[in-house]
């Protein structure tokens, strides 16, 4: 089924759902999903819409003119205009640790993500084979302090010519540069663990382990320049016991980070997330 989705935010004020449900039905537009949020203290509104496409009045091309014209002028409204057609593009990019990236391979082989991967950059050789078995171009290029401006330029003429819409590091040890970051704005997604309390450092889980933690989680979050501070799409939490052995702590947060990742594609891929400042709107 081809659909439209409607993602918009506006200072809050009266009619704004009457008039949005209103420009569809004028159109013939039939309503698949509405989620609206207030922010009271912005005193913000914040509104996903979908609709079918098969039976609307309007050309997918004047849409958004329409819309602009009929509605948003009046209501102050930013919005943008998305379709589920064609797939998305996703590019991969991963270091040595394989769970999630055999988490992503598997749910894409199986059919649960609607998207297409036209390649996986890595900084290491060791996951070519898995990778190229899915029948996905792996592009090896190494990264050290010395290449790394040269070794960023390769990834984003790769993603260029592959026509990437947006970025997935699954677990990709790496600092991306400002300058790559600037190029897919709110378009990279990151996963890491989360410890209650944090521990930094070259070995977490041991230090985790050694101060009794009770809960491991994960957060998966879009990349900006601060690092780890973006703005958050989706975070799980897992219990553990003081039974747990450091193996078993970080079997459990590579499971907690392959849920909270593909949950934060999924969103993404269904246009529910819609980022504010540093925060996100998810509607779920």
């Amino acid at each position: 089924m081809k659909k439209a989705i409607l993602i918009i935010q506006c200072p809050d004020q009266k009619g704004i759902v009457a008039e949005v449900s209103r420009f569809l039905f004028t159109y013939q537009g039939n309503i698949l999903e509405v989620d609206q949020h207030v922010d009271e203290e912005m005193g913000r509104f914040f509104m996903r819409a979908s609709w079918e496409l098969d039976s609307f009045a309007l050309k997918e091309n004047e849409i958004s003119a329409r819309f602009a014209e009929e509605v948003a002028g009046r209501f102050g409204m930013e919005f943008s205009l998305h379709f589920n057609f064609p797939k998305p593009r996703m590019a991969i990019f991963v270091s040595k640790l394989s769970h999630c990236l055999f988490d992503i391979l598997g749910r894409h082989h199986s059919g649960q993500l609607e998207v297409d991967i036209p390649l996986v950059i890595s900084n290491h050789g060791d996951l070519g084979d898995v990778v190229r078995a899915f029948g996905i171009p792996f592009h090896h290029i190494p990264v050290a302090a010395q290449n790394k401006t040269d070794a960023e330029n390769r990834q984003l003429e790769l993603l260029k010519l592959h026509q990437v819409d947006f970025v997935v590091l699954a677990r990709y040890m790496q600092i991306l540069s400002g300058d790559f970051i600037r190029s897919f704005p709110n378009r990279i997604i990151n996963i890491h663990h989360s410890f209650l309390p944090a521990f930094v450092g070259a070995r977490p889980y041991h230090a985790a382990y050694e101060r009794g933690v009770k809960i491991i989680g994960a957060t998966a979050h879009y990349v900006t320049e601060e690092l780890d501070a973006g703005p958050i799409i989706e975070q799980e939490v897992a219990r553990v016991r003081h039974h747990n052995t450091v193996s078993e702590l970080v079997q459990i947060g590579q499971d907690v980070e392959k849920v909270t990742l593909s949950k934060a594609i999924k969103y993404h891929l269904d246009r529910k997330v819609l980022p504010f400042r540093n925060k996100t709107i998810i509607f779920y």
